[in-house]
C-alpha cells in the first residue's frame, strides 16, 4: 500500500457524485487514501446525496470507513488544520492528489500559493514536490479570472479536468455520467478499470 497512496481532496464545488465514486474506484483498487474535505463540501453531501458527513475528522474516518467496508489504515480524513498529517510535508504526502470536486475559490488559492488551510497547503506540496496534481473544477461559465487561474496550475504542470461529461458511450444514468468523469481522471491516474466503454468501441446493450 506504501506505493499505492493518494490524497484525495473535495470542496464546495457540486459534484459530490464524483468525488464518493472517484474515492469508492480508488479504494477498490488498493489505494491508501487520504481525504480532505472543506466545510462547504459536507454543505454540498447534504445537498446533493442525502448525506450527513461529521465534522470531526477520526468520526467522518468512520462515516468513509463503513460506508465502503475498509480498515482504518486504508482511509484515513484530516481536518483543515492538521499540519502533522503526511499531507502538509513534501518528506511524507503521496506524490499524487486530485481535487473533485474543485471550486473556483480553492482553484485560486492553489494557483497563488495560499495554503492557508490543509487542503492548499497539500496541493502545494505536491506541486513543488513535481507530483500528479489533478484538479477538477465544476462551474459554468468559468470567467477570465477562472481560466487565468487554470492557465496558472496547467503551466506549473497541474492538469485541469473540468467535469464535463461525453455522450459517446450513450449514458442512460446520471451513474453513467459521474463514471465517464471518474473514468477520465483514473486514467490520468493509471489506474485500470472497466467504468466506460472507450471511443471506437460499440457500447455495450442496455
Amino acid at each position: 500500500m506504501q506505493n499505492k497512496r493518494i490524497t484525495l481532496a473535495i470542496t464546495g464545488a457540486s459534484g459530490a457524485p464524483y468525488a464518493l465514486r472517484l474515492l469508492e474506484c480508488l479504494l477498490e483498487n488498493g489505494y491508501q487514501v487520504f481525504v480532505l474535505m472543506s466545510s462547504a463540501a459536507r454543505v454540498v453531501f447534504a445537498t446533493e446525496e442525502g448525506l450527513q458527513i461529521p465534522a470531526s475528522p477520526d468520526k467522518a474516518s468512520e462515516f468513509f470507513q463503513q460506508r465502503f467496508q475498509v480498515a482504518p489504515e486504508q482511509l484515513k480524513v484530516f481536518g483543515k488544520d492538521d499540519w502533522f498529517s503526511p499531507v502538509a510535508s513534501g518528506s511524507a504526502a503521496p506524490k499524487q492528489m486530485v481535487v473533485c470536486p474543485c471550486s473556483t475559490g480553492t482553484l485560486s488559492a492553489i494557483a497563488h500559493g495560499a495554503s492557508d488551510n490543509l487542503i492548499e497547503r497539500a496541493a502545494d506540496v505536491v506541486l513543488k514536490e513535481r507530483g500528479q496534481l489533478i484538479l477538477v473544477p465544476r462551474e459554468m461559465p468559468f470567467s477570465s479570472i477562472h481560466l487565468q487561474n487554470m492557465l496558472t496550475l496547467s503551466n506549473m504542470q497541474a492538469t485541469i479536468m473540468p467535469a464535463c461529461p461525453g455522450f459517446y458511450h450513450q449514458p442512460s444514468s446520471i451513474g453513467d455520467m459521474v463514471d465517464f468523469v471518474v473514468a477520465r481522471i483514473l486514467d490520468h491516474l493509471g489506474v485500470t478499470h472497466t467504468l466506460t466503454n472507450r471511443w471506437g468501441y460499440q457500447p455495450s446493450a442496455r
